[in-house]
Protein backbone atom coordinates (compact mmCIF):
# COMPACT_ATOMS: atom_id res chain seq x y z
CA UNK A 1 0.00 0.00 0.00
CA UNK A 2 3.14 2.47 0.58
CA UNK A 3 4.31 2.10 -2.54
CA UNK A 4 0.64 3.14 -3.66
CA UNK A 5 1.16 6.37 -1.91
CA UNK A 6 4.45 7.36 -3.14
CA UNK A 7 3.19 6.71 -6.96
CA UNK A 8 -0.06 8.85 -6.33
CA UNK A 9 2.74 11.72 -4.49
CA UNK A 10 4.74 11.63 -7.21
CA UNK A 11 2.33 11.70 -10.20
CA UNK A 12 0.47 14.83 -8.01
CA UNK A 13 3.87 16.42 -7.70
CA UNK A 14 4.58 16.01 -11.94
CA UNK A 15 1.06 16.67 -13.22
CA UNK A 16 0.79 19.72 -10.70
CA UNK A 17 3.99 21.57 -11.90
CA UNK A 18 4.48 20.25 -15.60
CA UNK A 19 0.69 20.11 -16.48
CA UNK A 20 -0.83 22.76 -14.57
CA UNK A 21 1.16 25.31 -12.90
CA UNK A 22 3.88 25.67 -16.11
CA UNK A 23 1.17 25.74 -18.61
CA UNK A 24 -0.72 27.87 -16.56
CA UNK A 25 2.26 30.75 -16.41
CA UNK A 26 3.14 30.35 -19.95
CA UNK A 27 -0.72 31.35 -20.96
CA UNK A 28 -0.66 34.15 -18.59
CA UNK A 29 2.31 35.38 -19.30
CA UNK A 30 1.12 34.89 -23.36
CA UNK A 31 -1.74 36.95 -22.56
CA UNK A 32 -4.47 33.83 -23.02
CA UNK A 33 -7.84 34.05 -21.14
CA UNK A 34 -10.27 31.94 -21.05
CA UNK A 35 -12.37 31.17 -24.33
CA UNK A 36 -15.71 33.75 -23.47
CA UNK A 37 -18.03 30.56 -24.71
CA UNK A 38 -17.48 26.34 -24.45
CA UNK A 39 -17.66 25.51 -28.12
CA UNK A 40 -17.12 22.23 -30.03
CA UNK A 41 -13.33 23.03 -29.95
CA UNK A 42 -13.08 23.27 -25.97
CA UNK A 43 -15.63 20.09 -25.42
CA UNK A 44 -13.15 18.37 -27.65
CA UNK A 45 -10.10 18.89 -25.84
CA UNK A 46 -11.90 18.64 -22.47
CA UNK A 47 -12.47 14.92 -23.69
CA UNK A 48 -9.04 14.68 -24.68
CA UNK A 49 -7.33 15.71 -21.90
CA UNK A 50 -9.95 13.16 -20.19
CA UNK A 51 -8.27 10.37 -22.19
CA UNK A 52 -4.61 12.01 -21.03
CA UNK A 53 -5.66 11.89 -17.86
CA UNK A 54 -6.90 8.14 -17.70
CA UNK A 55 -3.80 6.71 -19.68
CA UNK A 56 -1.55 8.48 -16.57
CA UNK A 57 -3.88 7.41 -13.93
CA UNK A 58 -3.68 3.78 -15.29
CA UNK A 59 -0.02 4.01 -15.75
CA UNK A 60 0.57 5.17 -12.30
CA UNK A 61 -1.58 2.31 -10.95
CA UNK A 62 -0.08 -0.46 -12.97
CA UNK A 63 3.29 0.31 -11.87
CA UNK A 64 2.45 0.42 -8.55
CA UNK A 65 0.45 -3.03 -8.85
CA UNK A 66 2.61 -4.67 -10.91
CA UNK A 67 5.88 -3.11 -10.77
CA UNK A 68 5.56 -2.81 -7.02
CA UNK A 69 7.72 0.64 -7.67
CA UNK A 70 6.59 4.35 -9.35
CA UNK A 71 7.15 6.07 -12.57
CA UNK A 72 9.72 8.16 -10.75
CA UNK A 73 12.93 7.50 -12.12
CA UNK A 74 14.83 8.07 -8.55
CA UNK A 75 12.15 5.07 -7.21
CA UNK A 76 11.57 2.51 -9.90
CA UNK A 77 9.16 -0.54 -10.61
CA UNK A 78 10.99 -3.63 -9.12
CA UNK A 79 9.60 -5.62 -11.93
CA UNK A 80 8.85 -4.84 -15.56
CA UNK A 81 6.02 -3.41 -16.42
CA UNK A 82 4.09 -4.59 -19.54
CA UNK A 83 0.64 -5.49 -18.44
CA UNK A 84 -1.66 -2.78 -18.81
CA UNK A 85 -0.76 1.01 -21.16
CA UNK A 86 2.53 -1.08 -21.34
CA UNK A 87 1.22 -3.44 -23.92
CA UNK A 88 0.28 -1.23 -26.58
CA UNK A 89 2.96 1.14 -26.57
CA UNK A 90 6.36 1.92 -24.35
CA UNK A 91 5.89 4.96 -23.11
CA UNK A 92 2.38 5.92 -22.56
CA UNK A 93 2.91 7.64 -19.35
CA UNK A 94 4.38 10.21 -21.71
CA UNK A 95 2.41 9.79 -24.12
CA UNK A 96 -1.17 10.30 -21.98
CA UNK A 97 0.77 13.31 -20.74
CA UNK A 98 1.53 15.01 -24.05
CA UNK A 99 -2.45 14.40 -24.87
CA UNK A 100 -3.55 16.29 -21.80
CA UNK A 101 -0.97 19.29 -22.82
CA UNK A 102 -2.34 19.05 -26.67
CA UNK A 103 -5.82 19.43 -25.30
CA UNK A 104 -5.35 22.82 -23.05
CA UNK A 105 -3.32 23.78 -26.37
CA UNK A 106 -6.44 23.01 -28.21
CA UNK A 107 -8.53 24.61 -25.58
CA UNK A 108 -6.99 28.26 -25.38
CA UNK A 109 -6.18 27.70 -29.11
CA UNK A 110 -2.63 28.55 -27.73
CA UNK A 111 0.22 27.99 -30.22
CA UNK A 112 2.60 28.64 -26.97
CA UNK A 113 0.82 25.50 -25.24
CA UNK A 114 1.00 23.61 -28.55
CA UNK A 115 4.93 24.80 -28.70
CA UNK A 116 5.28 23.72 -24.91
CA UNK A 117 4.04 20.60 -25.64
CA UNK A 118 6.38 19.89 -28.55
CA UNK A 119 8.97 20.61 -26.05
CA UNK A 120 7.74 17.89 -23.89
CA UNK A 121 7.58 15.50 -26.28
CA UNK A 122 11.54 16.31 -27.26
CA UNK A 123 12.16 16.28 -23.57
CA UNK A 124 10.56 13.11 -23.49
CA UNK A 125 12.37 11.44 -26.20
CA UNK A 126 15.65 12.06 -24.82
CA UNK A 127 14.64 11.28 -21.31
CA UNK A 128 13.95 7.81 -23.10
CA UNK A 129 16.66 7.24 -25.14
CA UNK A 130 19.39 8.96 -23.38
CA UNK A 131 18.25 6.98 -19.62
CA UNK A 132 15.35 5.28 -19.32
CA UNK A 133 15.68 2.75 -22.44
CA UNK A 134 19.70 2.28 -20.80
CA UNK A 135 18.47 1.90 -17.36
CA UNK A 136 15.54 -0.95 -17.68
CA UNK A 137 18.04 -2.80 -19.94
CA UNK A 138 20.78 -3.45 -17.51
CA UNK A 139 17.95 -3.67 -14.83
CA UNK A 140 15.80 -6.42 -17.04
CA UNK A 141 18.20 -7.96 -19.34
CA UNK A 142 16.43 -9.79 -22.10
CA UNK A 143 13.12 -9.22 -20.79
CA UNK A 144 13.32 -5.74 -21.94
CA UNK A 145 15.21 -6.59 -25.00
CA UNK A 146 12.15 -8.93 -25.77
CA UNK A 147 9.69 -6.47 -24.72
CA UNK A 148 11.15 -3.76 -27.06
CA UNK A 149 11.37 -6.01 -29.49
CA UNK A 150 7.09 -6.35 -28.88
CA UNK A 151 6.33 -3.15 -28.36
CA UNK A 152 6.93 0.04 -30.28
CA UNK A 153 8.31 3.23 -27.98
CA UNK A 154 5.90 5.77 -29.21
CA UNK A 155 3.21 4.66 -31.52
CA UNK A 156 1.01 1.09 -31.22
CA UNK A 157 1.54 -1.30 -33.66
CA UNK A 158 -1.99 -1.55 -35.77
CA UNK A 159 -2.01 -5.51 -36.07
CA UNK A 160 -0.71 -8.08 -34.87
CA UNK A 161 -1.48 -10.10 -37.83
CA UNK A 162 -0.19 -7.58 -40.69
CA UNK A 163 3.25 -7.49 -38.37
CA UNK A 164 3.57 -11.69 -38.83
CA UNK A 165 2.64 -11.44 -42.18
CA UNK A 166 5.78 -8.58 -42.72
CA UNK A 167 7.67 -10.61 -40.62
Amino acid sequence: MFVLFRAVIYATLFISLVLIYLPAELLSWSGFIRPASIGLQQIAAILLGAVGAIIALWCVLTFAFIGKGTPAPFDPPRRLVIRGPYRFIRNPMCFGAGIALASVALFYESSPILGYTVLFFTACHLFVVWYEEPTLMKMFGKEYEKYCSQVRRWWPKLSASKDKEAG
